[in-house]
């Protein structure tokens, strides 16, 4: 009996963290569109909200951001150009780079924490990855799809937490993998005066590198993805 009631506490308090979470999530819905009447999650009422916070500002840029890495359906990168029309480059990519790295250990946690279904509830995929060949290799891979964003962040993020990856394997590729395409983001949102065909090279750019990386996995089994990521 005793044990049945630890396990039920466990539970309880493993579930805390999401509950709280989601509960903020709401919270903060509701006054973004009672107080500035714009839609949070899209590039022009993100900027709208933060134009009119003043020093209030970056917190709520990271708090969105982090927000919009635990939950799938939100897509972050019309956010990472919002922060780009407020603020210049270098430090719309600081707050965009906190608020990211902020929301992948939090999803990473999660993903340790919930299992499976509560994964899947989140996110509608589940995400394995395989450890058969050893962290340090898990580490250079997830700096790679970090890099190059042919997976979505937030399902390599759980899968990572749920597979049991190192945490400071974990943390350090996800930071350092994401700065480049961050900073490209951001560049592209702060220069108004990007004519199309700059955006157009930018936008090709990522594109392309994707494509080559998705062509290469699929012909080649570059890094040996298809033996190590399973998608459900």
């Amino acid at each position: 009996m005793k044990t049945t009631h630890k396990y039920r506490f466990y539970v309880q308090r493993k579930y805390q963290i999401f509950i709280i979470f989601f509960l903020l999530t709401l919270l903060i819905i509701w006054w973004g569109h009672n107080s500035f009447n714009s839609h949070l999650f899209t590039s022009e009422g993100l900027h709208n909200i933060l134009t009119k916070s003043g020093w209030l500002a970056p917190f709520i840029y990271i708090i969105f951001l982090v927000i919009s890495v635990v939950i799938s359906q939100i897509p972050a990168i019309p956010l990472v150009m919002a922060a780009g029309m407020v603020w210049n480059p270098p430090l719309a990519t600081i707050y965009s780079v906190i608020g990211g790295f902020l929301g992948g250990l939090l999803a990473y946690y999660l993903g340790r924490t919930l299992g499976r279904n509560g994964i899947k509830a989140l996110t509608g995929k589940m995400f394995y990855i395989s450890k058969d060949r050893g962290e340090i290799y898990l580490g250079f891979l997830i700096f790679m799809t970090r890099l190059i964003p042919l997976f979505s962040f937030d399902l390599i993020s759980y899968a990572s937490g749920f597979a049991g990856i190192s945490l400071p394997i974990y943390a350090i590729s996800t930071l350092f993998g994401m700065i480049p395409p961050t900073f490209l983001l951001t560049y592209m949102g702060s220069s108004l005066t990007l004519d199309f065909y700059q955006k157009l090279n930018i936008m090709s750019f990522l594109l392309l590198s994707t494509l080559i990386f998705a062509w290469l996995i699929h012909r080649y089994n570059f890094l040996g993805l298809k033996n190590l990521i399973h998608v459900e």
